[in-house]
């Protein structure tokens, strides 16, 4: 329904799509030719110098008519892992470095810096406590949207093939605003091509 909505929309030019990449949809509302773009919470201290035009930041839309709807949203971004098998000395210091990562002013730093939401709730009450939501309440958002009760789909996802599923998504969302196929051919590729992506990880990682 989402896909189909989004369509008409293109069709009638309230919707702009521009790409899969990072900044592609991103760009065009730094420019000032859109009015709306659901972006990452990580892309606010960059567009605080990029952005032409005073903007500011809501929690995600969604259709109230939809059971459920309305709930938090799960949170992205990388990781990163320390390895076994080293030595006590190499150990040490891969601690050392997740504390100094870890810590409330480093992370305070990096949220403030780029606009992703801080690891830890020492590093948020700390910028909390020095003004900075008062002064900039858009950096918050993400924060709050997270915050919302959780839902059963927004707990995250463990999904095989987790790159390339996306890839086949993003290719048929092209070929969705281009006209090239419905939405529900769209759909269905993405489901027979992920599901069998899906098979080939069962077999590697069971």
């Amino acid at each position: 329904m989402m896909f189909d909505k989004l369509k008409a929309w293109k069709d009638e030019g309230y919707f702009g799509f521009y790409g899969a990449g990072w900044n592609d949809n991103q760009k065009m509302f730094e420019e000032n030719k859109a009015a709306l773009w659901i972006g990452s919470s990580g892309s606010f201290g960059g567009l605080q110098k990029t952005a032409q035009m005073p903007f500011s930041a809501t929690f995600l839309p969604y259709w109230g008519s939809i059971k459920g709807a309305g709930t938090s949203s799960f949170i992205g971004g990388a990781a990163l892992f320390a390895m076994s098998g080293k030595s006590d000395e190499e150990n040490k210091c891969v601690a050392d470095f997740f504390q100094f990562l870890t810590s409330p002013e480093v992370q305070k730093f990096y949220h403030q810096a780029t606009g992703y939401v801080a690891i830890t709730k020492a590093a948020y009450e700390l910028a909390k406590a020095e003004g900075y939501y008062k002064e900039k309440p858009a950096a918050e958002i993400g924060i709050k949207q997270l915050m919302l009760p959780a839902g059963e789909w927004s707990k995250g996802y463990r999904l095989g093939f987790y790159p390339q599923i996306p890839e086949i998504m993003e290719r048929e969302y092209g070929r969705i605003f281009s006209g090239e196929v419905s939405v529900k051919d769209a759909f269905d590729t993405i489901e027979k091509e992920g599901n069998e992506l899906l098979a080939r990880f069962a077999k590697t990682a069971g």
